[in-house]
């Protein structure tokens, strides 16, 4: 293929079962772009294709928890919607007695298998 890298190049391991490896990371939280490139990296697809099937994925998963569906991905966790109701609120600057609407947010839930990987990695590959 043309355009691919040599994989393993640079970085620390990002686990047994993935067999990507992570470079030094720009930012704390890894990023839409950042998977797009370990994608180009360590799989060998090219950019645009990438770039394309990250953002397919994260497109797909925000639709099914739009349409109050979970997402659950094996080995790693699920997402899932939940209602919060109406409730009272207070500002904290002048103890004014708000109310907060009902509202709908995305809950995560790791895996037992990425719960207990969390904790064999302990504080040095988190």
């Amino acid at each position: 293929m043309t355009g691919t890298r040599t994989p393993g190049a640079t970085g620390a391991d990002t686990g047994p079962e993935l067999g990507l490896e992570l470079h030094s990371l720009e930012s704390p939280a890894l990023t839409k772009a950042q998977l797009a490139e370990l994608l180009f990296e360590q799989i060998g697809m090219n950019k645009r294709e990438a770039k394309d099937m990250v953002d397919a994925f994260f497109t797909l998963m925000g639709q099914r928890l739009i349409e109050g569906e979970d997402v659950k991905l094996s080995g790693f966790g699920n997402f899932q919607i939940r209602t919060k109701a109406a409730r009272p609120g207070r500002n904290p600057r002048t103890g004014e007695s708000i109310p907060i609407k009902a509202r709908r947010v995305v809950t995560f839930h790791a895996s037992s298998k990425l719960k207990e990987q969390l904790q064999e990695g302990g504080d040095d590959k988190l």
